[in-house]
């Protein structure tokens, strides 16, 4: 196994990765621009204000892009197993 194959593997690896949680933390993100915009603009400091809209936004946002999540997992599993039948050869 090559050096040039395990940093081919490893960038592809880290890429899958920011591909599978770029919805969820898109949906973090943009909730939490959002509450914090209004509690500036309501002079409301509260902690719990934050924290529940974003865990049900994350947990809605992993719900609906699970099959996405499921098939970018499924299709790297694949490919490497492929590359180790290759390599084993």
């Amino acid at each position: 196994m090559s050096l040039d194959l395990v940093i081919s593997i490893l960038s592809e690896a880290f890429y899958t990765v920011l591909l599978i949680l770029l919805p969820v933390l898109g949906a973090g993100l943009i909730l939490g621009v959002i509450i914090s915009i209004f509690q500036a603009a309501t002079s409301i400091q509260e902690m719990t204000l934050t924290f529940v809209p974003k865990i049900i936004i994350t947990a809605v946002a992993i719900i609906v892009s699970l099959p996405f999540m499921a098939d970018k997992l499924i299709m790297f599993t694949n490919k490497i197993f492929n590359l180790i039948s290759t390599i084993v050869k």
